[in-house]
């Protein structure tokens, strides 16, 4: 078995494709039937193989498609020798003529349906294994350990190859923008050094510096900061990021992300960018795909907690949040729970889910006990029939006139079923809109192909830690205030040293946007600080002394007294962004070599113990962890 010799192109009568190679003059994905009668040579995986006995009929895959490769005994014994040895997942060269295939036998499912390959000559490259799962059906369930102990066999099958296409298109597209609208794609390092920006950092120890370590960036916010301040004016950077958090299906401990930064721009010029950008990019990665509202709807931070209980709220279907407060400003509701939870300044507020109206009994307790576990008390629902009669886990203590108040006032209809918190203002509104979040999906509210985004701006400033009694930033450290806003940065009696959650600072609104898509927060930013009082004067809040600036922000401190522009910009999630495009809710999904959710690679056993070497060389031995059994020492 010997590779097959380089194509001689002098007896090839059709054009050299683009993609041609010394193995193909085609791709699998190629050939139409205008090249009928034309001489090819395809190579690939073998996908399907039909024996006939006289007729051998293999489909040969590669990324770009599948072609259909006769092997008649009569024309080509030594192609049907080899054809005969062949089995799935071997990778082959064949060579011969197209042909038209023979009138209903075409296959219109593929797009080289119309012809088939008549082989005389044929090639083994390499064998293979049994593969441990069907790589040819895409709609097999593969167990996902099996899929990323395999990731290399699981990329080969249809739906994973696809999405990593679509991921493809979607940064070309983000690429093309940014260089049409003046921007500079800069490249900045990994190896950096750790600052808070809300998580734990991976840090790497350094050889040449034995005690000290660099950090792996959470983000380059301060790095494309400065590159503000050296006058690049328009950055952009498909950046590597790197958090040690706990994994969901919208996180990975590394990740990739659209980084960009403008200077001499506002709230409004960032986001207008942004939006023109997104929009174009969508259409031009999945153009199939509606945007349900252009341009997109803008809501306040505190608007979209009182409408949807969320900051990233899915718009495609409407389960807002209804304050039921004002039905009982007269005289009490008769309930107590609502009444003392609105006596201690408390919420009352209710969802309507569309057609629930006839749930079971249990049904009604799996929601409150969801309800429980997303973190309220209790929950109560009001069932109305399709006669519009109400039944309900309090009806006793409303009546029915009560009872017909809340539903009258809801807005629900013979059909429906409304549920009801009263707890604190923050828990009522979560726990509605992660309820209502879950209902929409599992009663199909939400169209699955439309495109819903939406932007929500003007957050707090900042948020109090009380373990360690200092005011937090809600986005990063850097983002601005509001103009308006900015005599608030202080504390009650104006020393910065003694703070308290009762500071003016609590009440400071941020120039911070995020943007949403589909119910999943696609991206966040700000116009940042740009004045170094300022910026020192927000560290000061956050708990920094002077010499704690100068430690973690020393770099960007000393660069602001150098003439700092304006600047803003955003980061947007590409896991994220793939995975909504491609209809995945894991952005494992999208991504080539992912994490599992503890945080290993099952296809290169990482993280694994290092060489004993390795530790010799940067001075480092492991001590074992509090509460764990120290390790043994190694004979």
């Amino acid at each position: 078995m010997t590779d097959s010799p380089p194509l001689d192109r002098a007896a090839t009568d059709v054009p050299i494709d683009p993609l041609a190679t010394p193995y193909r003059t085609h791709t699998c994905g190629a050939l139409r039937a205008s090249d009928a009668g034309t001489t090819a040579r395809l190579s690939g995986w073998v996908n399907r193989r039909r024996d006939q006995g006289g007729l051998i009929f293999l489909d040969l895959r590669d990324r770009h498609g599948i072609t259909q490769v006769v092997i008649d005994r009569a024309d080509a014994p030594d192609a049907h020798d080899t054809a005969s040895r062949v089995r799935n997942e071997y990778v082959i060269t064949v060579e011969g003529t197209v042909a038209r295939r023979i009138a209903g036998t075409e296959n219109a499912k593929i797009a080289t349906g119309a012809i088939e390959l008549q082989t005389r000559s044929a090639t083994i490259l390499s064998e293979a294994k049994t593969p441990p799962f069907y790589i040819n059906d895409p709609d097999a369930t593969v167990d996902e350990a099996l899929r990323l102990r395999y990731r290399y066999l699981d990329i080969r099958r249809e739906p994973m190859a696809s999405r990593l296409l679509l991921r493809s298109r979607l940064v070309q597209a983000i690429r093309e923008i940014h260089h049409d609208h003046g921007f500079v794609e800069v490249e900045t390092p990994n190896l950096i050094k750790s600052t808070p920006e809300g998580a734990r950092d991976f840090i790497v120890p350094s050889r040449l510096q034995p005690g000290s370590v660099y950090a792996l960036p959470q983000s380059p916010q301060q790095l494309k900061q400065l590159l503000m301040v050296a006058g690049i004016d328009r950055y952009f950077q498909i950046a590597r990021c790197f958090r040690d958090e706990d994994l969901r299906g919208d996180r990975q401990p590394e990740f990739t992300q659209l980084d960009l930064e403008m200077s001499f721009v506002d709230e409004d010029a960032v986001m207008a960018f942004v939006e023109h950008m997104v929009i174009e990019v969508c259409r031009r990665t999945t153009p199939e795909r509606p945007i349900q509202e252009e341009p997109f709807p803008r809501f306040t931070y505190d608007e979209a907690i009182e409408r949807f209980g969320s900051d990233k709220p899915d718009l495609r279907f409407a389960m807002e949040l209804v304050d039921l407060a004002s039905l009982w400003t007269a005289a009490p509701s008769g309930f107590r729970v609502f009444d003392e939870t609105l006596a201690s300044e408390g919420r009352v507020m209710a969802i309507v889910a569309p057609g629930l109206g006839g749930a079971s009994r249990k049904e009604l307790d799996e929601l409150t006990e969801r309800a429980k576990r997303f973190g309220a008390k209790g929950l109560v629902w009001l069932a109305i029939d399709d006669t519009g009669a109400v039944r309900s886990s309090i009806l006793k203590f409303l009546g029915d006139a009560g009872a017909e108040r809340i539903v009258a006032h809801t807005g629900a209809s013979p059909g429906d079923l409304v549920l009801v918190i009263a707890d604190a203002p923050d828990v009522t509104a979560d726990v509605l809109g992660r309820l209502g979040d879950e209902l929409g999906s599992r009663l199909g509210l939400a169209d699955p192909n439309v495109l819903s985004f939406c932007w929500i701006n003007r957050f707090p400033m900042y948020k109090w830690d009380a373990e360690h009694e200092r005011w937090d930033a809600t986005h990063n450290p850097f983002s601005g205030v509001l103009a308006e806003d900015e005599e608030l940065l202080t504390t009650i009696d104006g020393d910065p040293s003694r703070l308290s959650p009762k500071d003016p600072a609590g009440r400071a609104r941020a120039m911070q946007y995020d943007i949403a898509l589909n119910g999943w927060e696609l991206g966040g930013g700000s116009v940042r600080i740009h004045r170094r009082d300022l910026l020192a004067r927000s560290f000061a809040l956050q708990g920094q002394t002077d010499e704690g600036m100068k430690e973690k922000f020393g770099a960007v401190l000393e660069a602001f007294e150098y003439g700092p522009p304006p600047h803003g910009g955003i980061a947007l999630g590409i896991d994220r962004w793939a995975a909504l495009l491609s209809h995945q809710t894991n952005i494992r999904e999208v991504m080539a070599f992912p994490k599992t959710q503890s945080g290993g690679d099952l296809m290169l056993e990482a993280p694994s113990p290092p060489e004993e070497t390795q530790f010799a060389e940067l001075g480092l031995r492991f001590v074992g962890l509090p509460g764990r059994p120290a390790p043994q020492p190694v004979e």
